[in-house]
């Protein structure tokens, strides 16, 4: 099941960053946050996260940070989603299991899942680099 919190969103959002500005050479968590405007030490975490599923790279020394890890073409926003969701499984919550909620709430809940996995199983981080290209809002310095 895949959610939109704020921390997956997060996620999203960094590596998006990092696709964008990661030429020459790494981005580096402290631009990260600057751009987001979150502490560097909750976006850590989630870099982390991200690197040990393989969707960024870690880049060490003075002038490291993070690289994609694989093409962005490669890169589904569904994987990003999804390695969140496993970062915060212990936080489950408690469902009702009144009938109402069984009958139709559960089902429609399904519903909205099924169709949220599929839209974003068939977005790559490609898709959203290009959809920054023919923006005419100014969203940072993203040369690619």
């Amino acid at each position: 099941m895949i959610q939109l919190s704020r921390k997956s969103l997060m996620a999203l959002e960094a590596v998006l960053d990092v696709a964008l500005h990661a030429r020459p050479n790494p981005v580096q968590a402290r631009e990260i946050t600057e751009r987001q405007g979150v502490p560097q030490r909750y976006l850590e975490q989630i870099m982390q996260a991200l690197v040990k599923a393989n969707i960024l790279r870690g880049v060490r020394g003075p002038r490291g940070g993070y690289r994609l890890a694989r093409e962005r073409r490669r890169i589904s926003v569904r994987e990003i989603f999804e390695v969140i969701e496993t970062l915060d499984k212990e936080t489950d919550g408690v469902s009702s299991r009144s009938d109402l909620c069984r009958e139709i709430v559960e089902p429609f809940h399904a519903q909205l899942q099924t169709a949220l996995s599929q839209a974003v199983g068939d977005t790559s981080i490609a898709d959203l680099c290009h959809n920054t290209e023919t923006q005419q809002r100014d969203v940072g310095d993203f040369t690619i």
